[in-house]
C-alpha cells in the first residue's frame, strides 16, 4: 500500500514537458555585416512580424545578461527578453519570457556561403503549455527569417545607392 502511494506521488510531481524545435533558413544577397547589423539592432524591430517595439535605446549592443522588454502587435502587455549568448557576426541567442508554462528560446545564426549569406532562425518552445501555444505562434515564426532577410537587403540597397552617388 505504501509503495503504491509513493509511486502515485512521484507521478504527480513529474510535470508534462513538451519540446518543439523548428529551424528556418533563408539565403540573402546582403553581406554578413549588413545582416548581422539587422539582427543585433534590438531597438529597431520594425521588420519583425510579431514585435512592435522595445524599450532599448538606439545603438545599444546586445550582451549576455541583458534583459529588456518588448511589446507585441497582438497585445499591449510587455514581454521580457533575456540575451543568453552573443558571438559577434555569428550567433545571437535570446530567451523570451512571456507567460509561465512556456519557455521560448530563439537563436539567430549568420553564415557566409557560396550562394550568399545564410540566416538560420531557430525556435525552441519548452514547457507544458508549448503544444497549445505553438499553433498560434507558428505562422509568425515562419515569417521572421524572411522578413529579416528582406529588411537587410533593402537597407543594403539604400546604402549602396547613397554610396554610389557622386553629386
Amino acid at each position: 500500500m505504501l509503495s503504491c502511494l509513493s509511486k502515485f506521488v512521484r507521478r504527480k510531481r513529474r510535470l508534462f514537458c513538451a519540446s518543439l524545435v523548428r529551424t528556418y533558413r533563408e539565403i540573402s544577397s546582403a553581406s554578413v555585416d549588413e545582416l548581422w547589423q539587422k539582427v543585433v539592432d534590438i531597438a529597431d524591430v520594425s521588420w519583425h512580424p510579431l514585435l512592435k517595439s522595445t524599450n532599448v535605446p538606439y545603438g545599444l549592443v546586445p550582451k549576455p545578461g541583458l534583459i529588456y522588454q518588448a511589446v507585441t502587435r497582438l497585445s499591449p502587455i510587455p514581454i521580457r527578453i533575456f540575451v543568453e549568448s552573443v558571438n559577434p557576426r555569428e550567433l545571437l541567442s535570446i530567451r523570451v519570457l512571456a507567460i509561465p508554462g512556456v519557455e521560448e528560446r530563439v537563436t539567430y545564426k549568420v553564415e557566409s556561403t557560396v550562394c550568399g549569406t545564410c540566416l538560420s532562425y531557430s525556435v525552441t518552445l519548452r514547457g507544458w503549455l508549448s503544444p497549445l501555444i505553438w499553433p498560434f505562434s507558428r505562422p509568425y515564426a515562419v515569417r521572421v527569417a524572411r522578413a529579416l532577410v528582406e529588411a537587410a537587403e533593402v537597407s543594403g540597397q539604400r546604402k549602396s545607392i547613397k554610396d554610389s552617388c557622386f553629386g
